[in-house]
């Protein structure tokens, strides 16, 4: 007998067997989707009602066809979402636009690098399920900033999530060496941007319940050596992280972010290359974790995919992903 399929709704006494479940009505955008079901097992379970085992197994298999017809499809986890990432041509930042379009997403990443950009959306627009767009921008810039977010609306009449990633780790050197002004441009850079950003486009994410998702570090609670300037701006962000969250739950709209420890990334790389032994500073970098190595770029855009699909009971919550570097003892005195 072929199995055809039918909807769960029309099973009659057989329903309550399901749980709960999605009713999905015309137009709603929700995620929901209404369960169905092979008809070979319904007819099996209706018909033979009458003995008990039969009718606890089709009820077993209508569950089972229920958890896996329910079960998020990892390409098309957040299909159509208008998505903007700043500082998205490179290391965590292109982790999440991969990471985005992958899952379906309308991406709209910018960075510095025109060539850069134009390449990485022209690659992920061969590959991927959903779209990437790039325009340029300096997020120290309010004004392009502000641009940033009106093309993406113009593009894409919506916005669903915000990712503030661009940043800059300056070269580690103690007070002495930074200069007032240093640490106003790194704030500009790491914290007024994101702000501003948050500030531009929240208007349009509230009308859809999205959210935001702000790069913080894991430095930024447990402190940095010779680096008073961005553990500064990145506990800044944490903290801002969480107010917004408290103002904007009102409006429905999510704001976390996330920590990252030790991802390898071509900022890390240029801290090896500068290193007076980089074979010694990869490998101290990699020991720093409990597994032996750094993150990749691709587990920080997961992250941060399930952060914008998923998480849908979590704001104002800093996602620690260190692979453990700030478990245990070690040694600290440098006495």
């Amino acid at each position: 007998m072929p199995v055809g399929r039918t909807n769960v709704k029309n099973i009659g006494g057989l329903r309550h067997g399901l749980g709960r479940h999605s009713r999905k009505k015309r137009g709603d955008n929700s995620r929901g989707t209404v369960t169905t079901i092979p008809k070979l097992i319904v007819k099996e379970s209706a018909t033979d009602s009458k003995d008990p085992q039969k009718l606890i197994r089709g009820i077993c298999e209508i569950r089972r066809y229920s958890i896996l017809q329910n079960f998020t499809d990892p390409m098309n986890l957040y299909t159509d979402k208008v998505v903007i990432i700043t500082g998205g041509t490179k290391g965590i930042g292109q982790g999440c636009v991969q990471a985005f379009v992958d899952a379906g997403s309308k991406v709209v990443f910018c960075s510095r690098g025109k060539k850069e950009g134009q390449t990485l959306a022209a690659h992920l627009n061969a590959r991927g399920s959903g779209e990437a767009y790039f325009i340029q921008c300096d997020v120290s810039r309010v004004d392009e900033i502000e641009n940033l977010i009106s093309a993406s609306i113009a593009r894409h009449q919506r916005l669903d999530c915000l990712i503030n990633n661009a940043g800059w780790h300056p070269p580690h050197k103690p007070i002495d060496d930074f200069s007032v002004q240093d640490f106003r441009d790194l704030l500009e850079l790491n914290l007024i941007s994101m702000f501003a950003a948050c500030k531009f486009a929240l208007p349009h994410l509230r009308k859809h319940k999205g959210n935001i998702i702000n790069l913080s570090s894991l430095v930024g609670a447990m402190g940095q050596l010779h680096a008073t300037t961005y553990v500064a701006t990145k506990g800044a962000i944490t903290a801002f992280t969480k107010a917004l969250a408290i103002d904007e739950a009102i409006h429905g709209v999510r704001v976390n972010s996330v920590s990252p420890g030790n991802i390898y990334t071509p900022l890390w790389q240029e801290a090896i290359d500068a290193a007076p032994d980089p074979e010694k500073c990869r490998a101290d970098g990699n020991a720093a974790q409990l597994f032996g190595r750094m993150g990749t770029i691709e587990e920080a855009g997961k992250l941060c995919l399930f952060l914008a699909a998923e998480a849908t009971f979590t704001p104002g919550v800093d996602h620690i992903l260190s692979g453990g570097a700030a478990l245990g003892y070690g040694r600290k005195s440098r006495l």
